[in-house]
């Protein structure tokens, strides 16, 4: 490929590492789409995700001024203190609490394919989120909050932030803290226990048979209040012990699983709602130990292998995360680490899941907020890899550069990472398997974060957006979407994309470019695929016939676009789909020839450095036209004419054509009568053309042949999709042969 010999691709590293400070700096809830076409590729980027976001926190740890948060595995007196507080407190939200600098992130894996046999995939990660924090807080901690502090009417609020120092409030019954209760009765019953056990009650004087009984009444009376006052603390603690055993018995998990198994509940909506709820109660429960903590908690939910499932299972999953992880307040960065072209052959067969208006691509696009693409190995390392193959080293790079301090994913301040049964009990197994990706070349040329400049970084990213927001400074806002979700994509791609480049010490360019190119990349995917594409094509073309010389770097790509746009409207009806997704054909070319004349150096430069363009619209580009390729190199065996050559041959031209082919002279005679030139040839329809002309079979195969090449049965339709193309609005009305 042309471009890796202007510079090698960064190593996977460098991605991982320019993500997780993207991640770092975004507001949850977000949803990350990872695409790789190697699932090694996307495991060994995450490992990296979780190492740099745990060194994140805890540099931010050291170098902040605010209290020191607690530990993360608690201490006696922290377990009662969480205790105490679940029991006979409430947080409050303030200021403070809710901007705190200090962060923890739990990672949690779910491998969709170990959950392909259920019904409800999405149920799964739910149960999966359950487990995790379970794992991570403790079964008690959880139990505790879902019966002493949760409340679903009041959790459902928005959270109410007040102006007062205090992080906590008692709980309070009649204006008494609720704890003052529990002691004032807890005292109470100790002052008629212990008379009662040292003295008992007041002997009772024998009486026969007869005799009246109220000499007994007054013993009665008080053993009755006695039982009543110590008889409803116990049975109120005698249910507060039952509630809680339960739940550390048949939790969540349980329930859920029970819900799946009743095929009446799932065809339902109530399944969902008890998932919905449980999930708010777990994004509650997070909030409460952040207050306790003394830090934000993120939950990085990181979803594999869904591109191995069936087409409804997988819309069912992109389902539950566009609605069960999306509330404003939710504290979920979901990461979709897929290979994007299965994963939308996938949804565009899943039938009646999707609307029939929207592609797999729209309906991705309404879920990810943060498109990156790991761009393919370059030659130098598929080399590597192929070599580390071929010697049987380990399938992951050992050696991660962390900022400060030597690797090490089990520092006690690191975060808590939560993996999928499978990966727990194959951990071992994965250790002998033969390796697929690694790279020595990668050890020898890690980086080193901390002489990264971070507010020069800043800096940097904040003009960027200068650019787009500031009419003086630029036009750029007018091209961007009004859609908010694609502003979303526009702010974390600019930042992603400029951390990369500094990363690799990169001499940045203007950041008015780097803005202007992530936004045509977002606006634009087909047609900026279509154009490197061609420009990969074109290098390789070179290099075949055997010119070694430079592409020329100034050519403009809108040069490049314009010169191959006739063959992207040939080949428009294979690609429809892509083109959907494009703005305004008018605003590109305003955009590339008139604002933002990007260059093919330009295009190759910053190609190593975009994240957010999917290649699986450029592969399937690639695939199109090297399928087309393949029908020029038949019409070059039969000497047969291009499409670009007969499109612009004037009627003389088709006669000389016919002369040189020994034509009879009444069909130059037609021809001219008819006034049929290339564009009539190319865009009529075959039948129509060869009444006109009257020629015999052999005479028509031999035009056919000459003219329009080996044609498929279906260049019909793809004429049509290339005069609409030209002639938009124009409509052409096809002559009926039985009138």
């Amino acid at each position: 490929m042309a471009i890796e010999k202007v510079m090698d691709i960064p190593s996977d590293n460098v991605y991982a590492y320019a993500l997780s400070k993207t991640l770092t700096k975004v507001s949850s809830p977000v949803t990350v789409g990872l695409y790789s076409e190697c699932h090694n590729r996307i495991n060994m980027v995450l490992k990296n995700i979780e190492v740099h976001m745990d060194q994140e926190a805890k540099r931010r740890e050291t170098n902040t001024k605010e209290p020191k948060p607690r530990s993360i595995t608690p201490s006696v007196s922290d377990l009662l203190s969480l205790i105490l507080r679940l029991l006979f407190y409430r947080p409050v939200w303030t200021e403070q609490n809710q901007n705190m600098k200090n962060i923890r992130y739990l990672f949690v894996r779910f491998s969709a394919w170990h959950f392909a046999g259920s019904d409800l995939l999405w149920a799964g990660l739910v149960m999966q989120l359950c487990k995790a924090l379970q794992n991570s807080f403790g079964k008690l901690q959880l139990g505790l909050f879902r019966i002493a502090q949760h409340d679903p009417e009041e959790d459902a609020r928005k959270k109410k932030i007040e102006d007062i120092s205090k992080n906590w409030r008692s709980k309070k019954l009649a204006c008494i803290p609720f704890w003052v209760l529990i002691l004032m009765g807890f005292i109470g019953s100790l002052l008629i226990l212990v008379p009662l056990i040292i003295y008992g009650f007041p002997d009772l004087k024998d009486y026969n048979e007869g005799e009246e009984v109220e000499s007994t009444s007054g013993s009665g009376v008080l053993e009755g209040f006695a039982i009543a006052v110590l008889g409803v603390p116990a049975v109120g603690a005698l249910r507060f012990i039952f509630l809680l055993l339960k739940n550390l018995i048949f939790n969540q998990d349980l329930k859920i699983r029970q819900g799946l198994d009743n095929k009446k509940v799932s065809q339902q909506l109530g399944l969902m709602h008890e998932v919905r709820k449980e999930m708010r109660l777990l994004c509650c429960f997070i909030y409460f130990m952040e207050v306790f903590e003394r830090r934000r908690i993120r939950v990085v939910l990181e979803i594999t292998n869904l591109d191995r499932c069936t087409p409804k299972k997988i819309v069912g999953v992109l389902d539950a995360i566009n609605i069960l992880l999306s509330d404003e307040e939710s504290p979920f960065i979901s990461v979709l680490a897929v290979d994007p072209e299965v994963l939308v052959r996938q949804v565009e067969q899943a039938e009646n899941c999707v609307d029939k208006r929207d592609s797999a691509y729209d309906f991705l696009d309404r879920i990810i907020t943060l498109p990156f693409t790991v761009p393919p190995l370059s030659d130098a390392s598929k080399s590597s890899v192929f070599e580390n193959i071929v010697r049987g080293q380990s399938e992951i790079s050992e050696d991660i550069p962390l900022e400060g301090t030597a690797a090490s994913t089990s520092s006690p301040l690191t975060s808590f990472s939560v993996e999928d049964e499978y990966r727990v009990k194959c951990s071992e197994t994965e250790e002998q398997v033969t390796p697929l990706i690694a790279n020595t070349l990668e050890n020898s040329k890690t980086f080193a974060a901390t002489e990264l400049n971070l507010n020069e970084v800043d800096s940097l990213i904040e003009s960027a957006f200068s650019y787009i927001f500031s009419r003086q400074k630029s036009k750029l806002q007018s091209y961007i979407s009004g859609n908010t979700m694609s502003m979303r994509r526009v702010i974390n791609s600019i930042q992603v994309t400029i951390l990369i480049m500094e990363t690799q010490k990169l001499e940045p360019p203007p950041p008015e470019k780097i803005a202007a190119w992530v936004v045509l990349v977002d606006r634009w995917p087909c047609r900026l695929s279509w154009i490197i594409q061609c420009v990969e094509d074109d290098q390789q073309s070179k290099e075949i016939n055997g010119s070694f010389c430079a592409a020329d770097k100034t050519k403009t790509i809108w040069d490049v676009f314009n010169y191959n746009s006739l063959e992207l409207c040939i080949i428009g009806n294979e690609v429809e789909n892509f083109l959907e997704r494009d703005g305004d054909p008018e605003l590109f070319e305003v955009f590339l020839r008139k604002d933002f004349e990007f260059t093919v150096g330009e295009l190759e430069m910053f190609q190593l450095y975009t994240v957010n363009l999917n290649y699986s619209i450029k592969n399937e580009l690639a695939r199109v036209r090297g399928s087309r390729r393949l029908k020029i190199a038949g019409r070059n065996a039969f000497q047969s004419l291009s499409s670009q050559t007969v499109v612009n041959m004037k009627t003389d031209d088709i006669c000389q054509e016919l002369s040189k082919l020994s034509l009879p002279e009444k069909y130059l005679e037609t021809v001219r009568k008819n006034f049929i030139d290339g564009r009539t040839i190319l865009f009529s329809d075959t039948k129509d053309l060869r009444q006109v002309l009257q020629m015999t079979l052999g005479e028509w195969t031999t035009f056919k042949i000459h003219f329009l090449g080996v044609m498929p049965p279906s260049r019909p339709a793809q004429a049509k999709s290339l005069r609409d193309a030209i002639y938009p609005g124009v409509v052409i009305c096809s002559s009926d042969h039985n009138s």
